[in-house]
């Protein structure tokens, strides 16, 4: 019976629907909170700035002393305070952010005066009331939304916590991944290996990419080829909140990994995608953990981390930015794809240009593709070719994501 294999936005769609958010959270230090997801709002708890300072260094005058030679009565530094005290004629000399008094209205940048000597400045005949005059609470007001629930922390969010004075702040826990890969004909690197026998490169390569994305995963070891064994350790893997396994998942006799999920009570949410490379890609849920089972290929496996599991893990770490941002480029070289099905094709882009990798030819067992590429084109069902001077699409490999879905595909 031929297998059916599901549209691949569906396959997305299921992916991400039984993507729970974790429920764990903790508080960390600013200094520490980098790249980690916000569990709670946050709100002004001062107004910013938290008083009227100045924007230049220059005169602190009343608009309608505009034009007047005034004496300058005094100094006023940033962090310092003075109370009101101008009488006619007179105004103060200020420095950027410093507090500016009651009985002031307008600063004019010490450029923008006609004259300066001798304590005595004269200002221009047009001032603008208000100008280089930043005002309490103009930036955000005491009470106000800073950042919402699953806001990822950059360092500008980091400088404006500080400014706020917030030193520590509620977010989501780190998940815990493990990472398995499966096949008798597995070698780890630092073992020898025959000629018949394949060091394992795609534990240690999906470590690293997920390192790349922000996330932890640990290396759980290698699975042989043999259904009870298979059960047996898939079953220590439950107190994980993601696994990500590669090969044993395809339709051989020795394609086991699969089976043994099932038989440790998996519910799949779907097994077989209508896409080049990857279709065989299982995902499911283990109890609370989630599943994600690659093919062995590590080309494949890559590729379906870039699709599948970074949009899946983002949402389970709480992130609002779930889909991928894609580049605009112009297509440098003539290549065709396979209709009927979705096509992921490997590329570089440069200044605005797309160059396919290797003419789109190339086998999805090849390593060292990955490595002369730096984004994928994702063709849909009935796209056979792509022109030179075609608009693209693309996704690059350190692509950022986004709160709204976006078309990925050319």
């Amino acid at each position: 019976m031929k297998k059916t294999f599901l549209d691949f936005n569906i396959a997305i769609q299921k992916a991400l629907e039984n993507a729970t958010v974790t429920k764990f959270t903790e508080v960390v230090s600013i200094d520490e909170a980098l790249g980690r997801v916000l569990a709670k709002d946050i709100a002004c708890v001062k107004n910013l700035p938290s008083f009227n300072n100045s924007a230049m260094d220059g005169f602190a005058i009343k608009a309608s002393d505009a034009g007047k030679s005034l004496k300058v009565k005094k100094v006023i530094f940033a962090g310092q305070s003075v109370d009101a005290c101008l009488q006619e004629g007179e105004c103060y000399k200020i420095m950027t952010g410093a507090k500016v008094p009651s009985d002031v209205d307008t600063i004019i940048p010490i450029e923008d005066v006609v004259s300066f000597e001798e304590n005595i400045v004269t200002i221009k005949e047009e001032v603008k009331k208000g100008s280089s005059l930043r005002l309490k609470g103009e930036e955000k007001a005491l009470g106000e939304l800073l950042f919402e629930k699953a806001d990822v922390i950059t360092s500008s969010k980091v400088a404006v916590l500080a400014s706020q004075g917030i030193v520590k702040v509620e977010v989501y826990k780190k998940l815990s991944i493990a990472v398995v890969s499966t096949g008798n004909e597995l070698k780890e690197p630092w073992e020898e290996a025959k000629e018949d026998e394949i060091y394992n490169c795609n534990s240690y390569a999906l470590i690293s990419f997920l390192q790349e994305k922000g996330f932890k995963a640990v290396y759980s070891g290698l699975v042989p080829d043999n259904l009870e064994e298979s059960i047996e350790f898939v079953k220590d893997l439950s107190t994980y909140d993601v696994v990500i396994t590669t090969g044993g998942i395809s339709m051989g006799d020795a394609d086991f990994i699969g089976k043994a999920f099932l038989e440790n009570e998996l519910e799949t949410i779907f097994h077989g995608v209508n896409i080049k490379p990857g279709r065989p890609i299982m995902m499911g849920k283990m109890k609370n953990t989630f599943v994600m089972c690659l093919p062995g290929n590590p080309l494949t496996a890559l590729v379906n981390m870039h699709l599948f599991a970074i949009p899946v893990l983002n949402k389970i770490q709480g992130s609002s930015l779930i889909y991928h941002d894609v580049t605009i480029a112009k297509n440098q070289e003539e290549f065709k794809t396979k209709a009927g099905r979705v096509n992921v094709v490997l590329g570089t882009c440069e200044k605005g240009e797309y160059k396919v990798t290797k003419k789109n030819k190339y086998g999805s067992g090849m390593i060292t593709v990955l490595d002369e590429s730096n984004c994928i084109l994702v063709t849909d069902e009935s796209t056979v070719l792509q022109s030179v001077g075609d608009s693209v699409k693309v996704i690059k490999f350190n692509c950022s994501y986004l709160k709204e879905q976006t078309n990925i595909f050319n």
